[in-house]
């Protein structure tokens, strides 16, 4: 039995066919997402850089990943889409060819004891995504053992094209694409892992908690003492649960009215006298 290995495409060509397969695949209604390099570097921020550096730590696919390198730069990756495990791509090469990449998801032990290892060293998702944190928590999310980033057994990969290898150069150019998509999108990268990128935020000022128990009564200041010293005229309210309230004094207001009615009927009675002896001598003076 004979092999016979398919002529070099030229990477102009190649350029050429993937922009033609996009062309074909939107003219079908079929959403795409090629990737897209602009230059030779592959990713520019930390996770995609990050995510780039783990897969070059592959020795057993070293002769596989150059080429691969080379597809994604010159745009044969014409689709790309990362879901909860799953990687699944097209790429363009001596015709179209299906990839389907499969992740692992994260151990939920590994993740609590990474979430607990970063408590408080990372403030908030944007921090985090943008990968914005002291070196030591990068160290941690990047260990090869117990970090975030998959080990070569934990991906699964297969390709509609007929090379025997177990890591075609189209899905090594497929890996290096997700590196350039957590570049624009860093979130896929946990959804990818199937985890929760905010479990790693700690919450912010447990330290600083207030106590329990409030200040003794005997140390609040009541309305009557603000009043006192501000010179302010405070309205009385509903009276605070655990504070002692004085009984409000009568009301002068009565006593005052009653002591005029006194007195107007006090004065009356000492008139009525005067008034009977006028009645009289006008009468007197009348005969």
């Amino acid at each position: 039995m004979f092999y016979e290995w398919r002529p070099y495409v030229p990477v102009a060509q190649r350029r050429r066919e993937a922009a033609r397969e996009l062309k074909k695949l939107t003219k079908r209604g079929q959403p795409a997402a090629p990737v897209v390099i602009e230059g030779r570097t592959i990713a520019h921020t930390f996770w995609g850089k990050a995510w780039c550096d783990n897969l070059e730590r592959y020795s057993d696919y070293s002769n596989r990943l150059p080429r691969g390198r080379t597809y994604v730069r010159n745009g044969s990756v014409v689709d790309l889409a990362l879901s909860p495990g799953k990687v699944t791509a097209r790429v363009s090469g001596s015709r179209l060819y299906q990839v389907a990449i499969e992740v692992t998801p994260l151990a939920k032990a590994r993740w609590r004891a990474l979430c607990a290892d970063c408590a408080g060293a990372i403030d908030s998702v944007v921090e985090l995504l943008q990968g914005r944190f002291a070196r030591g928590v990068m160290q941690r999310l990047c260990d090869p053992r117990t970090g975030l980033f998959p080990a070569p057994a934990e991906i699964r990969f297969s390709c509609s094209c007929p090379d025997s290898a177990s890591m075609c150069k189209h899905v090594a150019a497929s890996l290096y694409g997700v590196g350039a998509r957590l570049d624009r999108a860093p979130e896929l990268f946990f959804v990818l892992r199937q985890v929760d990128e905010k479990d790693l935020i700690a919450e912010a000022g447990q330290a600083l908690a207030l106590p329990s128990a409030g200040p003794a009564a005997a140390r609040l200041l009541g309305a009557d003492g603000l009043s006192e010293l501000f010179g302010l005229e405070i309205e009385p309210g509903e009276p605070e649960p655990g504070l002692r309230t004085r009984k409000a004094p009568r009301k002068p207001a009565r006593q005052g009215r009653k002591k005029v009615k006194t007195s107007a009927s006090s004065a009356a009675k000492a008139a009525a006298p005067l008034a009977k002896r006028r009645a009289r001598s006008s009468r007197g003076k009348k005969q």
